[in-house]
């Protein structure tokens, strides 16, 4: 795979967990979040930062897109999706976030290796 195609598809799929960030980030701003995700985030105990995680996912999906910012936006996206799961499981709920999780990992590894060696690794190539 050349190195372009290899651009060209990690942006591709960049793109998708950070349209996820977003969309959820708008619904949660604008209160247009589903009944039922509404009710397991306040059973969850996150009824009072629903807007907090909504300004919370549209700075990860900024810094995800950004190619200046996109390994700290990577980072926090693991984090946050990261988070998401164990709610997830947690909840008994389906796994959604591990699909978002395993896709920006997929990008991330082919944008950028480096993000998985080891630092020692890293430095000699």
């Amino acid at each position: 795979m050349t190195v372009k195609t290899k651009r060209i598809l990690s942006t591709v799929l960049m793109v998708i967990p950070a349209i996820v960030l977003v969309t959820g980030g708008v619904m949660k701003l604008l209160g247009a979040e589903p009944a039922s995700v509404m009710q397991f985030l306040i059973k969850s105990g996150f009824g009072n930062y629903i807007k907090a995680l909504g300004i919370t996912e549209l700075i990860i999906a900024a810094l995800l897109l950004y190619p200046v910012t996109n390994k700290t936006g990577f980072l926090l996206a693991t984090s946050y999706f990261g988070g998401a799961l164990c709610l997830e499981i947690s909840g008994a709920q389906p796994f959604a976030s591990a699909v978002f999780l395993s896709i920006l990992w997929i990008a991330m590894f082919l944008r950028s290796r480096e993000m998985f060696l080891p630092l020692s690794m890293a430095n000699s190539q």
